[in-house]
């Protein structure tokens, strides 16, 4: 009798993991929870584990190394900073993410934020709730129509957000080192290089991955690039902004207003200087969420890893040839 294939949630902050176990058991899978922090909690939980299902928790290469039945790793999400994809493929184990569960949601969440911004409506309804019933704290708005909307990053969220930005009214262009200067992409969104990008853009919002290129894109440097009373919106990583660097940017008026989504430090310590600045939006790193890509994130994360455990191709694989098998 075959061996029941053995996954554990290393870690997760979602409510529940029903839906995991739900999947778990309709393929006789051998589902276990942990909480885990750091690398020796993570080794200590997996030690026996055919595959893995992680939200933060550390898998460098030293975890995979010292997990010799580990197939597959699963993340919750689109991002894999957190996981060493090399000495994965190196000892032959799949990666797998959910690149594609909160396309319209992360998009719908950018454009939000960039309209609440252009319309002053939190500084709006501040100003409602302490008596104020005028426009000075907002002047000067402008008409969305004349207003450039900068994409950093054409993928498919960044393509989703520039097509919902050109239909309310917005000139859209984007930036994407895959892509030439010059082309259009599908949606019809012209591509420049990334200077240009910044300097003619009043809004720039951010949809990159985190990886060694990315890491603080915006620094002090490409934000004194940025049209002067430009927005910057991140719902991507946190890491690809340089935090005091935008908070300088802020407080001297080079950049209008901010809406974030995403910090360099999560959560966001109370402590942080960008608490305190009115210009700016904050929410908790959660524009992937809608109940629907809530239970589509849950779903296919664990179904990645299942696949991979019962031989099969996943849906989504970051290192596709450590399923190939040897070359014949």
């Amino acid at each position: 009798m075959p061996k029941t294939a053995r996954i554990i949630i290393t870690d997760y902050e979602l409510d529940s993991v029903d839906i995991e176990q739900s999947v778990a058991d309709r393929h006789g899978i051998d589902l276990v929870r942990a909480h885990c922090t750091n690398e020796d909690e993570v080794i200590e939980a997996a030690a026996d584990a055919d595959g893995i299902v992680v939200q933060y928790a550390p898998i460098t290469e030293r975890v995979i190394k010292a997990l010799p039945h580990l197939k597959a790793i699963g993340r919750y999400g689109a991002g894999v900073d957190n996981i060493d994809l090399a000495a994965a493929t190196a000892q032959g184990v799949a990666v797998s993410n959910v690149p594609d569960y909160g396309i319209d949601d992360v998009s719908d969440h950018a454009i939000a934020l960039a309209v609440a911004l252009a319309r002053g409506i939190v500084d709006l309804d501040r100003g409602v709730r302490s008596g104020r019933h005028n426009l000075p704290s907002v002047q000067p708005l402008h008409r969305i129509s004349t207003q450039t909307f900068g994409v950093v990053g054409l993928g498919l969220i960044g393509a989703a957000t520039a097509a919902k930005a050109k239909a309310l009214g917005y000139t859209v262009i984007g930036y994407d080192p895959l892509r030439a200067p010059g082309t259009t992409t599908e949606e019809g969104i012209e591509v420049v290089p990334f200077p240009q990008l910044l300097a003619a853009s009043d809004v720039v919002s951010l949809h990159v991955p985190l990886n060694e290129h990315t890491s603080h894109l915006i620094n002090a440097r490409t934000l004194a690039q940025m049209k002067e009373g430009a927005s910057l919106i991140n719902t991507c990583r946190g890491g690809v902004v340089d935090t005091a660097a935008l908070i300088d940017a802020l407080k001297n008026n080079h950049l209008k207003a901010a809406g974030l989504d995403v910090f360099e430090e999560e959560p966001l310590p109370l402590t942080s200087p960008l608490l305190e600045l009115e210009r700016v939006i904050l929410t908790p790193h959660v524009a992937w969420y809608t109940e629907q890509s809530y239970e589509e994130l849950k779903r296919r994360t664990i179904e990645n890893v299942i696949d991979v455990c019962q031989s099969k191709h996943p849906r989504n694989i970051l290192n596709p040839a450590v399923l190939a098998g040897p070359s014949t």
